[in-house]
């Protein structure tokens, strides 16, 4: 077993986030479209209800630091999310990076997703030389300890779901919708529908009653729908308001017509 690095060196010692890159320039290739639109998704709707927004944190193609005594090493999760830490470096900066030594809390939550060049490396299927850095399964189970990690192959569209148990992760089974986070309050599931303007299998969040969260533009539309029905019901309702008034006044014609056929003035009556 990988055995994790000693108590941390103080912080000033250390490299900041501003000396380890965000990217390797010497490594080829970008995201293809999935790659984009799904962390966008996952990151839009991971709103745990017992955090605000600037407590918590997420982020996809991001270089991830993990061990203190080789600041070079890093892996970059395609999504991770942790609770209890600023959204902002030192509260006032936007990450190039995420330093566990120096932010002190390690991620939640990893999801990777499958493509064929990194399947042996997220299943922890690689081998590797004793100088090389250890692949992510290693680095997220036994160095990190993330709780939760999520693996999806868009090929298949098949997810596995492991959890932390006694320190080695164990297949979780994947129930209707999916696998719930009880420290975050939130579920982590396979929904089928449009995003951007795509149809497919899509991971993404449901709340404690089963609830997909909407993304922005998903509650922009539900409130856009709400005010058209509530303006909707407010036409209704002046129109049955007329309605009422012009069968009251056809009443008090008629009763006009029937006080004039007897004789009376019906503006004295």
């Amino acid at each position: 077993m990988y055995q994790s690095s000693p108590p941390l060196s103080p912080r000033e010692t250390l490299p900041t986030m501003y000396d380890l890159p965000s990217e390797d320039p010497e490594e080829p290739g970008l995201p293809d479209e999935f790659h984009l639109l799904q962390p966008e998704l996952l990151r839009q709707t991971f709103l745990p209800p017992s955090y605000e927004a600037a407590d918590f944190f997420t982020a996809s193609d991001l270089n991830l630091y993990y061990d203190v005594h080789h600041p070079q090493w890093y892996k970059r999760p395609d999504w991770f999310g942790v609770l209890g830490v600023s959204r902002l470096y030192d509260q006032r900066d936007l990450r190039l990076s995420y330093v566990i030594w120096q932010e002190g809390i390690a991620p939640l939550v990893v999801v990777e997703l499958l493509s064929p060049g990194t399947e042996k490396e997220d299943l922890g299927r690689s081998l590797r030389d004793a100088s090389q850095p250890p692949n992510k399964w290693t680095v997220y189970e036994q160095i990190l300890r993330i709780p939760y990690y999520f693996v999806f192959d868009r090929y298949t569209d098949e997810l596995q779901a492991f959890g932390l148990v006694q320190g080695i992760y164990q297949p979780l089974v994947l129930e209707e919708p999916g696998i719930w986070l009880a420290k975050a309050q939130l579920g982590l599931g396979l929904w089928r529908g449009t995003y951007q303007g795509i149809n497919r299998l899509w991971l993404r969040w449901y709340d404690k009653h089963h609830h997909w969260i909407l993304t922005p533009a998903e509650r922009e539309a539900q409130r856009a729908e709400q005010e058209a029905q509530r303006a909707e019901q407010e036409a209704q309702r002046a129109a049955r308001e007329a309605q009422r008034a012009e069968q009251e006044k056809s009443r008090a014609d008629r009763l006009a017509a029937k006080l004039r056929e007897l004789g009376l003035d019906p503006d004295e009556a």
